[in-house]
């Protein structure tokens, strides 16, 4: 027998978070809960604003027929939205006991807000230390300023930058400008830095800073290839689709010898529990992206491990759709 109920949240977001321009008060998603036998599996369904193609309530739209056909025990074709793909595979992965259990938690710290803290999370970080920070949301020449100041502070670190395509050329010159070729050789890539692919091939060049494709992966007709400055591909699974399409994406890429790293789009702690487990399983080699927790204000069902946020059960949670 199949059983099938779907959740809504909505969290208040920490004060400054900036998408693309627009400020992200509330992370609003969806948590489906599944059952056949004995056996039940979770899944988060939570559209990005301004990175997702699709809106949450279109979402919400294709995932209740699913379930509904899905619960009477049809076996349909799975959603062509993302973010309902990906929900819905890790719920019918976990019934099916085919996502492993372990799980990759180790982080790249997100360097943001205060930067006494940021320094303070670096110096405590075991092994390995490697930030993450946005760029492109204020002046190029500011963002070489600072990531110079953090690498030269910490000369241990090692960074990954991402620019979301936010730089004209001009621009990410302007940025390496700042930058001395050890600072630049500490860099792991930055995803994205210009606003056309090409332009991104060109910086890499002339500044010698490696680069990673991100939006890029997301774009029709999209083949992670080997080709110069270029070490690695940014998975995103709530944008990407499924656990069998991001299995297809990390094996063309590791044919090409790029790493993988899968990355948060800002999930639920649920959510970002499940990336931990593809990451340790799919891309066991790369420390995944997923110092997003702290940017909202609870948790939900699932808690990671040493979040000191209060967790939200599922009982307390709006239920939208059962049967």
């Amino acid at each position: 027998m199949r059983r099938a109920k779907v959740y809504r949240y909505c969290l208040p977001m920490e004060a400054g978070v900036v998408l693309r321009n627009q400020r992200l008060k509330t992370r609003d998603g969806l948590l489906i809960e599944l059952s056949e036998g004995d056996r039940q599996g979770w899944g988060e369904v939570a559209p990005l604003p301004g990175f997702s193609f699709e809106s949450l309530e279109q979402a919400q739209q294709a995932l209740l027929p699913w379930l509904d056909e899905w619960q009477r025990g049809e076996n349909i074709p799975e959603s062509r939205l993302p973010s309902v793909a990906f929900g819905v595979s890790c719920a019918l992965a976990e019934i099916a006991g085919t996502l492993p259990e372990a799980g990759d938690q180790r982080c790249a710290v997100l360097c943001h807000g205060d930067p006494d803290e940021i320094l303070m999370q670096l110096h405590q970080q075991p092994g390995e230390k490697l930030g993450k920070i946005k760029v492109g949301l204020y002046e190029a020449v500011r963002d070489g300023l600072n990531v110079s100041l953090l690498l030269e502070s910490i000369p241990e670190l090692t960074l990954r930058l991402d620019a979301n395509r936010s730089w004209s050329c001009s621009k990410a010159a302007a940025f390496a400008s700042y930058l001395t070729p050890e600072q630049r050789a500490r860099i792991r890539f930055i995803e994205e830095p210009c606003n056309t692919r090409q332009h991104s091939l060109e910086f890499a060049e002339a500044s010698g800073i490696a680069i990673a494709w991100d939006e890029s992966t997301r774009e029709a007709g999209f083949v992670a290839q080997a080709q110069p400055g270029v070490v690695a591909i940014v998975i995103k699974p709530t944008l990407i689709g499924s656990i069998q399409e991001c299995q297809q994406r990390v094996l063309e890429a590791q044919r090409e010898g790029l790493q993988v790293v899968f990355s948060s789009s800002i999930e639920s702690s649920l959510g970002l529990t499940q990336l931990a487990r593809l990451s340790a399983w799919l891309s066991p080699e790369s420390i995944p992206g997923l110092d997003t927790l702290d940017l909202m204000s609870a948790q939900l069902v699932r808690p990671w491990a040493g979040s000191h946020l209060p967790l939200i059960d599922a009982e307390k949670l709006e239920v939208i759709w059962q049967r």
